[in-house]
């Protein structure tokens, strides 16, 4: 249960608080918020898992639409995609397997992203009698539509109330489904990848740390036992098998970590700047996904400057719509296009981290998610990573990573 109700964080809490409501206004035995309506909202949320784990399909659509219907609080529901009625629960003029009736199927067509409500008739022509009024909510896994959620009440009888719980019944039901879509995914990553990445950490990272630690135990012994705490703690996260996501706020606590080990190499001459939104530290990142990209603007905006002189790495972020815009920036030797293109096919400097870590951002979210590498002799070298504000298939897994 602890997993289910980490994944659902809001959706399920809101559900069964709307649920509470109609048990309450439909004259059945009140039950306690948090008792009663909460246990039976996750128990309905946990028997469904397992099966939208795999997508919807008929098969998983039959085995979960009268959970779906409990949550939904509707005389009837049904799972649809795009041509054919997946599964029925209730007493609705749906065959499941069957195909939508022409005039659901257009409306089912113009839903868009809303939750809209409608008239159904006995035969799909509007010149008919109602036979039911419905709420259609889609069912979306990112930027993609993979269903929609039809509930069913009597004619006139659908009110705000019961669009708002079908609406978040259809948001539970979609970050369901976005596990399969997040798995698949992953496969095409490959933890490969990130086991990749950490073998790259290792060498070049734990040699410098450490001998940055032992040039100070003599002189300050103080000091050098901060940073061994602080590369203890470092290690454990970069190395920690189980999580795929985390928090940025979190990530961004382990890059600071090695920016002090990094500090204590460098001294005066590795300055650091953070300016990120507060607004944005909630967003979820792969781990180990801003990590790389600061490493690789200390060792070229400052390791290897030709002048030996101090250099600035700045790590930016801000709250952009829907999504979260973080920027790395270094002014040590800026990149030329065609070199910024070979450092993202995982060529040239610091081609191998950067590459890592745009493949499992497309994987996760998308093509639109890659990095981008740009600079000039003058100014640096900036890389720029967008991620999603929220995505509930990776809040889900976050959930499930976490209860482990």
């Amino acid at each position: 249960m602890a997993v289910v109700l980490g994944m659902l964080l809001g959706i399920a809490l809101t559900v069964s608080a709307l649920a509470l409501l109609r048990l309450a206004r439909h004259d059945r035995r009140l039950l306690e918020p948090g008792d009663e309506a909460m246990r039976e909202a996750l128990h309905h949320t946990a028997a469904m898992l397992p099966e939208l784990r795999r997508g919807l399909t008929s098969r998983t659509a039959q085995r979960t639409v009268r959970h779906v219907r409990a949550l939904a609080q509707a005389p009837a529901v049904a799972l649809l995609d795009a041509e054919v009625v997946l599964a029925v629960d209730g007493d609705a003029p749906l065959t499941a397997g069957e195909p939508l009736p022409s005039g659901l199927r257009d409306e089912v067509g113009d839903a868009g992203d809303r939750v809209r409500v409608l008239d159904l008739r006995d035969d799909g022509d509007r010149g008919r009698h109602v036979t039911h009024a419905g709420v259609l909510a889609p069912l979306r896994v990112g930027d993609e539509r993979v269903g929609t959620l039809l509930a069913l009440f009597p004619p006139g009888r659908v009110r705000a109330e019961d669009a708002r719980v079908v609406g978040e019944t259809a948001s539970l039901v979609s970050a369901q489904v976005g596990l399969s879509v997040l798995a698949e995914r992953e496969e095409r990553a490959s933890t490969a990848e990130l086991k990749a990445l950490r073998a790259q950490i290792s060498p070049h990272f734990v040699y410098n740390a450490m001998a940055a630690i032992a040039s100070l135990i003599h002189t300050d012994p103080d000091e050098a036992r901060e940073l061994l705490t602080e590369f203890a703690a470092f290690t454990r996260y970069a190395f920690r098998e189980q999580r795929s996501y985390v928090t940025l706020a979190d990530e961004l606590h382990y890059v600071e970590k090695y920016l002090r080990l990094e500090q204590a190499r460098f001294r005066d001459r590795l300055r650091v700047r953070v300016e990120v939104a507060p607004e944005a530290l909630q967003a979820a990142v792969p781990v180990l996904s801003l990590q790389p990209l600061v490493e690789n603007a200390v060792r070229h905006g400052v390791e290897q400057r030709a002048d030996g002189g101090p250099g600035t790495v700045t790590i930016s972020g801000v709250d952009a719509d829907r999504d979260v815009v973080l920027r790395i920036l270094d002014d040590g030797p800026g990149l030329d296009a065609e070199t910024a293109r070979s450092v993202l096919a995982g060529a040239g400097r610091g081609g191998i981290g950067l590459r890592n870590v745009d493949v499992r951002l497309r994987a996760s979210f998308g093509d639109g998610y890659g990095l981008r590498v740009s600079g000039d002799p003058q100014h640096g070298t900036t890389v720029t990573m967008a991620v999603p504000k929220f995505r509930a298939e990776v809040r889900a897994q976050m959930a499930a990573e976490g209860a482990r």
